[in-house]
Order: C-alpha cells, then structure tokens, then sequence
C-alpha cells in the first residue's frame, strides 16, 4: 500500500499550513486547495482517502462541499473531517448532518488532527 493521500482545504494560507504540515511529517501525501469549488474539483481528481475541509470558504463552504461529496456515487467513500472555527453544538451537529465523518475545531492541535483522521481511516 502507498502513502495516504489526504487533501487538505481552507482558504487562509496560514491554516493551510497548519493543517497540512503534520501530516506530511508523518508520511501522507497532501494535496491542497484553497476554495470550496478547488476542494471538489481536487476530490474528483486526486482521489483522497480523507479530506480535511475548512468550513468557512469562499465559492463553496465546506458544508456544501461535504453534502456534494457524500451524495456523488463515485465520491461517498471518501472521509471528509470538518476543520472549523465554528465551535457550537449546532455546527458540530449540522457538519455530522452533512455527512462529516468527524469535526475538529480550531484552534485544534496536531495530535486532534491526527486523531481525526487516522480514527476515519
């Protein structure tokens, strides 16, 4: 088995970063996109096992760029983690809801991130 692939999407360069760098020190292969519409287009093409979804984005929000994913008959098995500053029950409900397979919060630390996506692997 190859490495993981694993695309990781959220519109500010600084999370970007945050959020890719732990996971290509522990082997993955990382993919970025920095907009809703690039996360889908990258999903389709790249083929992640897992992608880490900023909800607050430009174009498409990582809600609507999940709901899309879980409905595609060729996408659905992808995991998708939501990555959001949006910290309520509500949010958190209506990320599962969408088809989230977990929701970490921001500010997150690597471990949680890790945690994440290794629990949905």
């Amino acid at each position: 088995m190859g490495k993981v692939k694993l695309l990781v999407a959220d519109d500010s360069p600084t999370h970007l970063k945050l959020a890719s760098e732990p996971f290509m020190a522990e082997g993955y292969e990382v993919v970025t996109a920095v907009d809703g519409e690039e996360a889908l287009e990258k999903a389709r093409s790249e083929r992640p096992a897992v992608i880490v979804l900023d909800v607050v984005m430009p174009k498409i929000n990582g809600f609507q760029v999940c709901r899309r994913i879980k409905r595609s008959p060729d996408l659905k098995d992808i995991k998708v983690v939501l990555l959001s500053s949006k910290t309520q029950e509500s949010d958190i409900f209506w990320g599962r809801k969408q088809g989230a397979d977990a929701y970490v919060t921001k500010p997150f630390t690597e471990a949680q991130l890790l945690d994440a996506v290794a629990g949905v692997l």
